[in-house]
C-alpha cells in the first residue's frame, strides 16, 4: 500500500482528475447554478487550499449512469491523456446493481483498468462500495457489494493505491447522508466523503467525517410508511422503468469539467 500520509506532503498535488459515475459527478448535491457539486469537487477545494493561488487544476469526467466498460473507454483513457498528479477511480457500482452481474468479473475488468492507469498518473485512489445493510432495495445486494469491496482492497494492495474506504465510513449509514432517492448521497453525505478522502491523502481536514449526527427525534410508523410510499412512487418505479427500457439517466449528459483547469479564476 502507498504511504498515504506522504501523498500530499511530499511535493503536493497540483492536478486532480475524478473518474466515475453519478457518485463522483455529485448527484444529490446540487449547486446554485444547477450543476451538481459532490464529494470530488469538495475534495478539489481541500486540495487547492494546500497550493499557492492559481496553482491547482481540476477535471471531473464522471457521468451519471455509466457502466464500468464505458467509464474505462471514455474517462480512463482521457485521464491518461491528462496525466494528473491524482486520479480518483470509483466505478463498478452500476454494474453490480444489474441483475445477474458477477462481482468477480466486474473486479477483474476494474483491475485491468487500474493496471493501465497507474503507470501514467501520479497516484490512483480507488473507492470501495458502501455498506448498504440499512438501505431499502440495496440491502439485498450487500453480499455482492461486499465481495466487490474485498476485490477493490486487494487490487489497491497489488498496485499501491490509497483506498477511499466507504464501507467503514459509519456516518454515511445515517439516512441523513442520503438524498431523497436513497441511491445518491445528500450534500452532507458528499461532504463527509470528501473529508474522508482528504484524510486518506494526508490532508488536515476541518472536521471529522465520522462525527456523530445531531440527535434526531423518533419517527412514527406512519411517517416511515408515508416516506416509503413516496419514495417508491417518485424514485423506485422510474428507476426500475429505465432499466427495463435499457435507458440511463446519463444518456445525454456530458462531463461537467472535461479539462484540467484552475479551480478558481
Amino acid at each position: 500500500m502507498a504511504d498515504d500520509s506522504k501523498i500530499v506532503n511530499n511535493g503536493g498535488i497540483g492536478s486532480y482528475t475524478a473518474v466515475g459515475d453519478s457518485f463522483t459527478e455529485g448527484v444529490g448535491d446540487p449547486g446554485p447554478d444547477g450543476v451538481f457539486v459532490g464529494w470530488a469537487d469538495r475534495l478539489a477545494v481541500l486540495l487547492s487550499d494546500q497550493r499557492p493561488q492559481h496553482d491547482f487544476r481540476y477535471a471531473n469526467l464522471a457521468v451519471r449512469g455509466r457502466l464500468l466498460d464505458r467509464i474505462v473507454e471514455e474517462q480512463v483513457s482521457r485521464a491518461i491523456e491528462l496525466g494528473p498528479d491524482l486520479v480518483t477511480f470509483c466505478a463498478g457500482g452500476n454494474d453490480i446493481l444489474r441483475p445477474g452481474s458477477d462481482p468477480d468479473d466486474v473486479a477483474a475488468r476494474y483491475e485491468s483498468a487500474v493496471a493501465g492507469l497507474v503507470p501514467h498518473v501520479g497516484t490512483v485512489m480507488v473507492c470501495t462500495g458502501f455498506d448498504t445493510r440499512d438501505v431499502p432495495v440495496l440491502r439485498h445486494l450487500r453480499g455482492k457489494i461486499a465481495t466487490y469491496t474485498a476485490h477493490v482492497r486487494a487490487i489497491a494492495d497489488r498496485y499501491g493505491c490509497p483506498v477511499l474506504d466507504l464501507w467503514s465510513l459509519r456516518s454515511v449509514q445515517d439516512r441523513r447522508a442520503w438524498d431523497d432517492d436513497r441511491l445518491h448521497l445528500s450534500p452532507d453525505g458528499h461532504t463527509r466523503v470528501a473529508l474522508r478522502a482528504g484524510q486518506v491523502l494526508g490532508l488536515e481536514v476541518p472536521a471529522d467525517p465520522d462525527q456523530p449526527w445531531p440527535v434526531e427525534g423518533q419517527r412514527s410508523a406512519f411517517e416511515v410508511r408515508r416516506d416509503n410510499i413516496h419514495w417508491a412512487r417518485e424514485y423506485l418505479v422510474p428507476w426500475i422503468g429505465r432499466r427495463l427500457r435499457g435507458e440511463s439517466s446519463g444518456d445525454h449528459v456530458e462531463p461537467k469539467r472535461p479539462d484540467l483547469l484552475p479551480l478558481r479564476p
